[in-house]
């Protein structure tokens, strides 16, 4: 697939000398501060020296002194507590440290997962009727609720109260709960915005904690399972988010607690984790639990503190992985055989798909997959519980939720982000959103958007790429979204020797240019480019610096983006 190569505005120069005088630093690194709002000597110090008073005060979000109080007054009374979780990795993590902080302290409170089955995201009417029976009189919601206003309203009339943690966007009208902590509340004058689920469950704790004089330490025990709800949920990786993901990291890869420590054994990696292999070894894993079978077995997991216990737990999960790649595979490549009998699919500006036999689960795996074969808002769909269940996926820089806002009179039910959602429709209305998603997709989409891009940072001479330069860069992590690895761009590379092909379609090579050392480069998926490198002809790469860990033994490596030969 083709890919623009998009290099960012450079900085102003005087403001890059400035900087870089300051703080003693290359040039093209107080470039990359520039570009993250970083501006003097005090702001870097902020970003690179992250600490724990740069939280913000939990009580700053509307809500909180009710959702404390209400709390209070159930372990006041005894009352039955039950903590509600979403079944993704943000919902089960969010359970497992709101149910583990307080099932230290009271003992009258389970946690409840909805199944991805039988009841679909967010609060169910089943999940209040099991309340209802076994005598909750509290739920605290974690990673969903915000537009639960009939499941709330519902509660209401069986005497349930509700305390909704959640950080999606809202609707119209607020649920009558006790208590909605939501940054994106518009009448929410918290400082940050971009908490995960179990971001928002940590500043509840973290209130509770404060009005009750309990240490901050034995909150912040629980801050690797925030870095994994960060990374699984792809949230910004800014402000307040990447000071809980820098110490979470540091929590996971030093002593990570009994279940995490377990998850990253099954792994077959236990140190040295960054947000990426969050995302690509842990939260696969978390997330097969719900996707194959029940999402309470991740959170058994995650709240044991029995390692024998957590072995037997941490296997079954990984079983449920192995299953779900199984899954995941063969729908791919159903879908994608699919799209390429078709023509008129094939040159659609969005792609939706429908098969009724596909399982649930894996869907939003292969949306994804479908998304980066074919680069455009993508609708993976199957039937469930009478139902047509969907995933969708976007591109970078279109709204997928407000898409889906354009076909809503034919959705029964729709929820998510800008590059990811949720949705469910009657099953005579397939085709017709097909048709519908592809008009709205097509009338708001530039051809732009249809063409993956990669953002280069800045330009770069292997020559300055030196162990100074490799210690400050890598004091920009952790990296993830508002906070990428930076890439920058090489011209005129010159390769030593015959690149070698590794693996099915990745290259290997050393290059360098005149003056400056040799560095090891890996080229992931670019086999199609090694006939075009040959010795003694310049070509230009862009490119991610990175450390490479074999055996036990670490060196710098580039991690190639794009190869442009001339």
């Amino acid at each position: 697939m083709n890919k623009r190569w998009a290099i960012r505005q450079k900085a102003d120069h005087d403001e890059v000398k400035r900087l870089s005088e300051a703080l003693n630093i290359n040039p093209v690194l107080s470039h990359l501060l520039i570009s993250r709002g970083i501006n003097d000597y005090e702001e870097a110090r902020y970003f690179f020296r992250p600490d724990i008073r740069h939280l913000h005060d939990p009580f700053l979000m509307a809500g909180m002194e009710q959702a404390v109080e209400r709390i209070e007054q159930a372990i006041a009374r005894n009352e039955k507590v039950l903590i509600y979780g979403d079944y993704d990795v943000d919902g089960t993590t969010a359970v497992s440290l709101v149910y583990g902080f307080f099932k230290e302290r009271y003992d009258n409170l389970e946690y409840y997962i909805p199944d991805r089955y039988t009841e679909g995201y967010g609060i169910s009417t089943q999940g209040i009727d099991y309340a209802a029976a076994n005598g909750f009189s509290l739920i605290i919601a974690l990673d969903c609720g915000i537009k639960s206003i009939d499941k709330v309203d519902y509660a209401n009339t069986l005497n349930i109260d509700f305390i909704i943690c959640d950080h999606h966007t809202c609707g119209d009208t607020i649920p009558a709960a006790v208590a909605v902590l939501d940054p994106k509340r518009p009448d929410c004058q918290y400082p940050y915005k971009e908490l995960s689920g179990c971001g928002v469950g940590f500043k509840l704790v973290q209130a509770y904690a404060e009005k009750n004089g309990i240490p901050f330490e034995d909150l912040f025990r629980f801050v690797d399972l925030v870095a994994i709800s960060i990374a699984c949920d792809i949230v910004q990786i800014t402000g307040e988010n990447r000071v809980l993901a820098y110490f979470g990291l540091q929590k996971l890869n030093n002593e990570p607690c009994t279940g995490i420590k377990i998850l990253m054994e099954v792994a077959g990696r236990t140190a040295n984790y960054s947000i990426a292999d969050i995302v690509f070894l842990l939260g696969p894993r978390i997330n097969a639990a719900g996707r194959i079978d029940d999402a309470k077995h991740a959170v058994r997991l995650l709240i044991s503190c029995d390692e024998v216990d957590a072995r037997e737990k941490g296997a079954l999960i990984n079983v449920k992985n192995t299953e779900r790649k199984g899954h995941d595979l063969q729908i791919t490549d159903e879908a994608l055989s699919m799209i390429g009998a078709s023509e008129v699919m094939v040159n659609r500006k969005s792609t939706v798909v429908f098969n009724e036999n596909w399982h649930k689960g894996v869907i939003g795996i292969v949306a994804s997959r479908l998304t980066e074969k074919y680069y455009r808002p993508t609708v993976v769909l199957t039937r469930s519980n009478g139902h047509v269940a969907g995933s969708a996926r976007s591109v970078l820089g279109y709204d997928l939720y407000e898409a889906l806002c354009g076909c809503s009179d034919l959705l029964l039910q729709f929820g998510g982000h800008k590059y990811a959602a949720g949705l469910t429709m009657k099953p005579e209305n397939v085709d017709a959103f097909v048709e519908k998603f592809e008009e709205v997709v097509s009338a708001s989409i530039t051809a732009e958007q249809l063409i993956q891009q990669i953002e280069i940072d800045a330009e770069l001479d292997l020559k300055d790429i030196d162990g100074k330069f490799f210690r400050v860069l890598n004091q920009f992590a952790p990296f993830g979204p508002g906070n990428m690895s930076p890439v920058f761009l090489s011209k005129n590379v010159y390769v030593n020797g015959t690149p070698g092909l590794v693996g099915s379609n990745h290259i290997k090579m050393s290059i360098s240019q005149p003056g400056s050392a040799w560095f090891d480069c890996i080229a992931f998926n670019h086999g199609e480019c090694l006939h075009q490198i040959r010795p003694g002809v310049p070509f230009d790469v862009c490119y991610s610096i990175e450390e490479n860990v074999w055996r036990d033994k670490r060196s710098m490596q580039l991690n190639i983006k794009g190869i442009r030969c001339y």
